[in-house]
């Protein structure tokens, strides 16, 4: 039996406190779109659409033009069928029909809240990773962080001069407490001899006793046309390398596990695609997974840790510590709904 829906949606802007930089660039303003869904009995889900173009989804653009040229009234059916070249639409309409679907209901007053809604018990012992920002900044910015339970931290490279980067990096090693866990992320944007040269560097302080906190891995170190060095690299290595950009979608998802790949896998649940085609791969493989942000609102990130909650492997920390790159703005959610 094919149920029917009424569709609604809203284009979103959220300004960053700062700008987050990486090597893709500079990004000031987060776009997306809220959904909602209202079946026959009256019950509403939430959904929402985040892309990140440059990380390998479709555009705000494209997402908008598929949401206008929907009817007023959707089925299962095309929640269902939405092609993979959407794979941010796909992940905000199913997330927005499960969450219907298990009568979430209306918001509260004070709009989406992961304190206002029921999550899972595993989600409350989850470990979140805090983001640093770039270059040296972080070498201050860690201790906020602390301050605030953060145990994991992740830092950009790839930005800046590698023997400047190298530099701060060891200055940050032992400025963080010796219990923390520290993850590069060079969003692809390191040479194929860059990427030796941290790696060496991380082996040989671990080697050498010298290494007071653990390097968990480095992200994405090169391009996502070169995965067969990621694979050489990640085999030469004691250090780990976890996939991201080329891992974005669940077709590249697939195609790198299908090329060998049984490393790290970082999934951006708001852009891979469909989550119960994910689940279901996630399943079958037992891959090693660390769930992460595409700096959504707190709609997509609620579905985004079901996910993680329902299928992280390996207990490693979370890629949700983002709220300190945004105001918090808690009427932002009613103003948008009801300012038509």
């Amino acid at each position: 039996m094919t149920n029917d829906y009424r569709f609604e949606f809203r284009p979103y802007q959220r300004r960053f406190l700062r700008s987050l930089t990486t090597n893709h660039g500079k990004w000031d303003i987060r776009e997306g779109i809220i959904l909602r869904l209202t079946n026959e009995s009256g019950k509403v889900g939430w959904g929402e659409i985040a892309p990140i173009s440059w990380f390998g989804s479709e555009t705000l653009e494209q997402a908008l033009d598929f949401c206008r040229q929907l009817p007023e009234e959707i089925t299962d059916e095309i929640i269902f069928s939405i092609p993979d070249e959407l794979p941010a639409c796909q992940f905000g309409f199913e997330s927005a029909w499960e969450m219907g679907s298990r009568g979430a209901g209306e918001m509260g007053s004070r709009g989406v809240e992961e304190k206002n809604l029921n999550l899972p018990c595993a989600l409350h012992s989850f470990l979140y990773s805090g983001l640093l920002p770039s270059g040296e900044a972080a070498l201050n910015q860690w201790k906020t962080l602390w301050q605030q339970g953060y145990r994991t931290f992740k830092w950009k490279i790839g930005v800046d001069a590698i023997a400047d980067e190298l530099e701060i990096f060891e200055s940050l090693i032992y400025t963080l407490p010796a219990s923390t866990k520290l993850r590069l992320d060079a969003n692809g944007g390191l040479s194929y001899k860059e990427a030796n040269l941290w790696l060496w560097t991380c082996d040989n302080l671990k080697a050498n006793g010298e290494l007071p906190l653990e390097i968990e891995f480095i992200e994405q170190p090169l391009p996502v046309e070169q995965f067969q060095q990621m694979l050489e690299l990640s085999r030469s290595y004691e250090t780990a390398i976890a996939l991201d950009e080329s891992v974005a979608t669940l077709g590249q998802l697939a195609a790198c596990h299908q090329q060998g790949w049984r490393g790290i896998f970082v999934i951006k649940p708001g852009i891979v695609g469909s989550p119960s085609r994910l689940r279901k791969f996630c399943q079958q493989y037992k891959i090693d997974t660390v769930f992460s942000s595409v700096f959504e609102t707190a709609i997509a990130r609620l579905a985004a840790l079901k996910l993680a909650a329902e299928l992280s492997q390996n207990n490693r920390a979370i890629g949700f510590g983002i709220d300190h790159f945004f105001e918090q703005e808690e009427t932002w959610f009613q103003t948008l709904w009801n300012d038509l």
